[in-house]
């Protein structure tokens, strides 16, 4: 049986990404299965006005249950320090100046075109949202980059020098999660069909061992 193969579309400023993120990588380990996790520019990004326009009560639920997941979970979790997003969480507002996302996104990109962006964005995932503080400054996001297996100078200096067209791959895999029939992250896509949010994944699953999906 020739190993399975699935699509992950995944953000950095997602909390429900940084949970599964360590899950669909466990997955690879478990079972004959090749995930290609798949970098996605977040909401903030692709439509600023979406968190000025939703219901007022989102983000503070949105938020609520992401910790009390993660606690379910037993996946530790903290507040971001910085916020992948530089955001007014009063009024709401996204800066026009963004630091941190552009990077962090194409760093995943750059690590997907090595076919390690699964283990990247899972180890600096653990960073953002799992307590270190200043994730971005430092050797914290080599550190990431050398437990995924990968030379940190030449991923943040490919995102760097091409970032035109990194943007470009991952404007497609936008397009592509979208083309499977799914707009947000985290979701998965095998056999062209999508699983959405961090709690499909055990569906997800079910439906690849239909397939013939394997342990190892």
């Amino acid at each position: 049986m020739p190993t399975l193969s699935a699509d992950v579309f995944w953000s950095f400023r997602s909390p429900y990404s940084y949970l599964a993120a360590r899950r669909y990588r466990a997955l690879t380990q478990e079972y004959d299965l090749r995930i290609n996790l798949r970098p996605v520019y977040p909401l903030a990004i692709r439509q600023p006005g979406f968190f000025e326009t939703n219901h007022p009560n989102w983000l503070g639920y949105t938020m609520r249950d992401f910790v009390r997941v993660a606690q379910y979970l037993e996946i530790p979790v903290a507040p971001p320090r910085p916020d992948p997003i530089v955001q007014n969480m009063f009024t709401r507002e996204i800066a026009a100046e963004q630091p941190y996302i552009f990077r962090l996104t194409r760093l995943g990109q750059a690590a997907a075109r090595r076919g390690a962006s699964l283990a990247f964005a899972d180890e600096a995932s653990r960073l953002i949202w799992g307590g270190t503080e200043n994730w971005h400054e430092g050797d914290h996001l080599a550190g990431a980059a050398a437990r995924a297996g990968l030379d940190f100078a030449e991923i943040e200096a490919e995102a760097a020098a091409d970032a035109e067209a990194l943007d470009a791959e991952i404007a497609a895999n936008q397009q592509a999660l979208e083309k499977a029939g799914h707009w947000g992250v985290p979701t998965l896509v095998f056999d062209g069909e999508p699983f959405f949010g961090q709690d499909r994944i055990d569906i997800a699953v079910w439906r690849m061992k239909q397939a013939g999906l394997e342990a190892r």
